[in-house]
């Protein structure tokens, strides 16, 4: 994994400017801090800073290569899981390679088959193609948007980054946020639209989106997209299948050059990831598994059962390292850490994000970066299989509106000054029969059946891309690289049309996922209830961040000051967050999580000298 930033302009001399590049070059060093390379040409600037996994040396980038009267530079961030296939593919069509790197291979790929190479290629990626003879750009974004892309145009100059900061470094784009802007953040946040760079001048490429730039035309296009299908497999048929692609997306997502390890909370999707990595690396002679847990200082001391988390981790953690013989390490946090590291997650990330959600993944990679540089990791398996309360609980079902957004009202509690008339329940309304609108579906299918491909295509497109970008911003900055086996676009595809009997097998959460499982877990892992990624309970962690609130309310230069209703949060505040029962968003952020939102708004705003334009 890496980070690519690009500067595009038809009318001007670009070679001037190659400091400037290489100054926001910088802001990416976590993302690739082994090396770095710039190319240059009169109307392109394109620039790679590397994190080595596959072929050392033949990998590096930029990448340059000329076929006939074209030449074609490639900067790249990702993993391809089908290289080998796609190379003998190209190879066929007369093509030699010079390394064995999926860089040369994705570069080849578009050379030969230009965007039509987006239907060849697995994996996860954000990259740019220039072709310096056509002065022609192409971005794209693989098809779940594991992998950031974001941009500008403006000034003739069409600009590129993996990350926000870095294009915040060019002397075009200021910090703007206008009212939009802030909408997603107290509206949606941290969930955001697709496509919205909540700043004013930058955008994102949406997840399975190419984007085409010329002297004449600028083209978005969807490349990939779900769709409705009769499902015709029966129940053992689709059981089989599921294992069989859920088998293939992790296996091939344990190549490379350097060693690979999981994260392992005992829940049965980091299990199911664990297991069949030991497995296989039994099997090719590669070793033991190392596994990774996390836990916070004397959590057990303050564990109380809910709803959303009916029991912790450590227990289940302990049987599966015994039955896949894994070297296990556990990761403890210390409760003040989590809060300090705030700050470090809203550079990371660019914007508010998780709260401690985020700050805890953060110093997890940290740990885990010291001994690896590849991790396969659980994600997207509760969005695509039906793990959340809002799939099996009908109140939740039913719901008109995203079902991990019920904060609402508590969210216009705590908004004021400028922004007190923020149109925050219209804004999400709008957001969200926008998505509705776009769901696949087929003609005659019952209520429920289409409101479940409702729920479906709405976690694929908002909660779970959100959970993606809280993983790549926490891991890539700390130079780690985490894979998601079930962000394969096969699996989603499949799972998509798999009737919700199927799916909720047994009436239980992720029912078709746990038969799949079978033979490979022991039954405890298969038969728990699900628990999300954990958090802290201790009263040491909500000490400090209250102490951190009182400290930006008695500080007149807080700018979040002008943002929030000070009455109503600084009684928040005293509660200790106890007066926000409902979760902000998803499942976890409730009154700790709130008062560390609005700790890392604060930061956000203050850090990144947010210019509001309201």
């Amino acid at each position: 994994m890496c980070g690519i930033l690009g500067w595009i302009n038809h009318e001007s001399d670009l070679r001037a400017n190659i400091d400037v590049i290489k100054n926001q070059l910088k802001t990416l060093s976590r993302r690739g801090p082994d090396e770095s390379g710039v190319f240059e040409c009169k109307h392109a600037l394109l620039a790679h800073g590397r994190l080595t996994v596959v072929d050392p040396e033949g990998g590096k980038q930029p990448m340059t290569k000329v076929i006939g009267n074209n030449k074609y530079t490639i900067v790249y961030n990702g993993e391809l899981y089908n290289t080998e296939e796609v190379r003998k593919l190209l190879m066929v069509r007369g093509y030699a390679f010079n390394t064995y790197s999926d860089t040369e291979v994705l570069l080849v790929a578009f050379i030969e088959w230009k965007e039509e190479c987006l239907k060849y290629i697995n994996g996860i990626y954000a990259f740019a193609v220039w072709n310096e003879t056509e002065r022609l750009l192409f971005l794209a974004r693989d098809p779940l948007g594991v992998k950031p892309l974001f941009y500008t145009i403006k000034n003739n100059s069409l600009l590129f980054s993996s990350e926000i900061k870095a294009l915040l470094k060019h002397p075009y784009i200021e910090p703007v946020v206008a009212k939009e802007g802030l909408l997603e953040i107290f509206a949606l946040g941290p969930a955001r639209s697709l496509g919205g760079g909540v700043f004013k001048d930058i955008k994102e490429i949406p997840p399975a989106h190419f984007l085409l730039y010329s002297h004449s035309k600028t083209k978005l296009v969807e490349y990939w997209s779900l769709e409705a299908r009769e499902h015709e497999d029966d129940l053992e048929t689709t059981v089989s299948k599921t294992r069989e692609l859920l088998v293939d997306a992790i296996e091939r997502q344990l190549v490379a050059d350097v060693p690979i390890c999981t994260f392992l909370s005992g829940g049965l999707d980091s299990s199911a990831i664990s297991a069949i990595s030991a497995k296989y690396l039994k099997r090719h002679k590669r070793g033991c598994l190392d596994t990774y847990s996390l836990e916070y200082l004397e959590n057990s001391k303050y564990f109380k059962k809910s709803l959303y988390q009916p029991d912790s981790d450590d227990y289940f953690v302990d049987i599966m390292t015994e039955f896949i013989g894994s070297n296990h390490q556990k990761i403890v946090l210390q409760n003040h850490d989590l809060a300090t590291a705030l700050i470090d997650a809203v550079k990371a990330n660019d914007y508010p994000g998780m709260a401690d959600i985020d700050s805890s993944m953060y110093l997890f990679c940290k740990e885990v970066r010291k001994k690896h540089t590849v991790a396969l990791s659980g994600e997207c398996a509760d969005e695509i299989f039906g793990g959340y309360p809002w799939y099996t609980n009908q109140e939740r079902f039913d719901l008109s509106t995203f079902p991990w957004a019920q904060s609402l009202d508590i969210r216009k509690t705590l908004i004021g000054g400028i922004i007190k008339d923020l149109p925050i329940e219209e804004y999400v309304q709008e957001k969200y029969l926008h998505s509705v609108r776009r769901v696949p579906k087929l003609p005659g299918e019952t209520p429920e059946t289409a409101k479940m491909r409702e729920l479906y295509y709405l976690n694929i497109k908002w909660f779970m891309v959100t959970l993606l970008n809280r993983k790549d911003r926490m891991s890539m900055s700390n130079s780690l690289e985490v894979r998601v086996p079930f962000a394969d676009y096969r699996i989603v595809e499949y799972a998509y049309n798999i009737p919700r009997e199927m799916k909720l097998l047994d009436g239980r959460e992720k029912g078709l996922l746990r038969k799949a499982l079978v033979g490979i877990l022991p039954e405890e892992i298969i038969y728990r209830k699900k628990s999300p990624y954990p958090k802290t309970h201790h009263p040491t962690y909500t000490d400090a961040v209250q102490s951190i609130m009182y400290k930006i309310l008695n500080d007149k230069t807080s700018p979040i000051l002008q943002l929030i209703d000070v009455d109503n949060v600084k009684e928040f505040v005293e509660s200790k967050g106890k007066s926000i029962q409902k979760p902000w968003f998803g499942q976890l952020m409730t009154g700790p999580q709130v008062m560390a939102y609005l700790i890392q708004l604060n930061t956000w705003l203050k850090d990144y000298n947010v210019i509001l334009d309201i």
